[in-house]
């Protein structure tokens, strides 16, 4: 069954229809071993950028993925103490982090700094962390917002939370594959 993204989730959220993302995409490096992951519950789904931090989470079944107000980026202590906040109001069962590779598969300074997150929030939770491909899904983000006919000048404030939407819907779906 396709993950289904719900937009409604944030204030002034454009809303609109659209496709389900039907890429193929490659969960390179899992930070933590699948047999770890609960087979229901909620996950929170971060894309880490250079100036935010978009969210995402889905539902108790894993079928509605929603984006969430993304977070300003600052220093280690207050990003743990937010996506803690964050991860125990939706009793989240896993944390789901996006791996910005390059287009042809090779680790990027983002990348490294996104495993050494995953690291970190491993060490900080008591859940399973992975990591998720995020490839292209700024660009695909970018498009559904536009396809909604949002403005140009105001994707930025939804862009980083649609892509972790996207992450989140493409971690579903991989997992799901691995559970057949």
């Amino acid at each position: 069954m396709p993950q289904i993204c719900f937009l409604a989730a944030i204030p002034n959220y454009p809303s609109g229809s659209f496709t389900v993302q039907e890429k193929d995409t490659i969960n390179y490096g899992d930070f933590a071993d699948f047999s770890s992951l609960p087979a229901t519950g909620r996950i929170v789904a971060l894309d880490p950028g250079t100036k935010r931090i978009g969210i995402a989470v889905c539902d108790e079944n894993r079928v509605v993925c929603r984006p969430l107000a993304h977070i300003k980026r600052t220093s280690w202590k207050k990003l743990l103490v937010e996506i803690k906040a964050v991860l125990s109001e939706f009793d989240a069962k896993a944390l789901v982090i996006g791996l910005p590779l390059e287009s042809d598969g090779a680790e990027s300074e983002m990348s490294t700094e996104a495993r050494d997150w995953a690291r970190k929030f491993s060490l900080s939770l008591s859940i399973p962390v992975f990591l998720q491909d995020e490839r292209v899904t700024s660009y695909e983000a970018k498009s559904r917002l536009w396809k909604r006919n949002v403005e140009l000048e105001e994707t930025g404030r939804f862009v980083d939370s649609e892509a972790a939407a996207i992450i989140l819907s493409d971690f579903l779906s991989y997992a799901e594959a691995r559970a057949k």
